[in-house]
C-alpha cells in the first residue's frame, strides 16, 4: 500500500492535506505511520483536529515511512511500533542513522519498560497506549507543541527544565466518589468542542447520561478550574447554568 501522499504537492501524486508539501505555515508537520488503514485514517483525523498540527502523509509500513521522509519535511512521527516490515523502534533507529531529526510519539499496545527506555534514547518524546481516545492524543500533541515552543526559547537551565516538564503528564487526580474517568473524559471533550458552552441537559444528551449526572461532572470541572459557569436567562422560570471550557 502506498503512502498518503506518495509525492509532494505539484507532482503527479496526491497533494498533502493542509496546504501541500510542507503543510500550512507554522504548523507541526506530522507523518502518521500505522499499518491498519482504519486506525491510520482515525489517527490522521485526530491529528488534523488539533490546532497547530497538519498531517503531511500516512504510511502503512516502515519502508513507506522512509520514502515519505525523503519526499517532504516532517517534524513529528505518530509511529505505531508494530509494523508489517519490522518494529517501529528499528525504523526510528534507522532514521537517526540517516540524519532525520523528526521527533516521535509512539503508538503501541505494549507496556514493556525496556521498550520505553530504548525509545527515549531514539527520540520518542511521548507514548500513547492503544486503545486511546481523541482527548488522549490531543493532550500528548498539545504538550509536545508546548515543549517545542519552550525548547526553542530556552537559554538556561530553568528554561530547559520547563521545556522538558511540558512533556510530562501530570499525575491523575483522585476523582470524587461516583465519577468515572472515561465519562469525565467524554464530558470534557464535549465541553471543549463547544465554544459557546453547554447546559447540563445538553451535555447529558451529547454524552448519553442524565442531566443530573452531567451536572456532577460539569461541577467537578468548575471546581478543578477547568470550566466556568454562568446563568443563562430564558423567558420564564429560573435561569439555567451554562458551562464553558476555561
Amino acid at each position: 500500500m502506498t503512502p498518503y501522499p506518495t509525492q509532494p504537492a505539484g507532482s503527479d501524486g496526491a497533494e498533502a492535506p493542509g496546504g501541500g508539501e510542507g503543510g500550512r505555515p507554522g504548523r507541526v508537520r506530522v507523518l502518521v505511520v500505522e499499518d491498519d488503514p482504519v486506525a491510520a485514517d482515525a489517527h490522521r483525523t485526530y491529528v488534523e483536529r488539533v490546532p497547530g498540527f497538519t498531517v503531511v502523509g500516512v504510511a502503512h509500513s516502515g519502508a513507506e515511512a522512509q520514502r515519505a521522509l525523503e519526499r517532504f519535511p516532517v517534524d513529528l512521527l505518530l509511529l505505531d511500533l508494530y509494523l508489517p516490515d519490522g518494529h517501529g523502534l528499528q525504523l526510528a533507529r534507522s532514521l537517526r542513522a540517516a540524519g532525520h531529526r523528526a521527533d516521535v510519539i509512539a503508538v503501541t499496545s505494549a507496556r514493556d519498560l525496556a521498550v520505553v527506555r530504548e525509545g527515549v534514547s531514539l527520540g520518542v518524546v511521548q507514548y500513547v497506549l492503544k486503545p486511546f481516545t481523541f482527548a488522549t492524543l490531543r493532550d500528548r500533541l498539545v504538550r509536545y507543541a508546548q515543549f517545542r515552543t519552550a525548547a526553542g526559547e530556552a537559554s538556561g537551565q530553568a528554561e530547559v527544565d520547563r521545556a522538558l516538564g511540558a512533556l510530562r503528564a501530570p499525575q491523575p487526580a483522585v476523582l470524587p466518589k461516583g465519577l468515572s474517568a472515561p465519562t469525565l473524559e467524554r464530558v470534557t471533550q464535549t465541553l471543549r468542542e463547544s465554544p459557546e458552552g453547554l447546559t447540563a441537559a445538553a451535555t447529558g444528551e451529547e454524552v448519553g447520561i442524565s442531566r443530573i449526572t452531567a451536572r456532577r461532572y460539569l461541577e467537578h470541572l468548575v471546581t478543578s478550574g477547568r470550566a466556568v459557569r454562568s446563568p443563562q436567562y430564558g423567558t420564564v422560570g429560573r435561569p439555567e447554568l451554562r458551562y464553558r471550557w476555561q
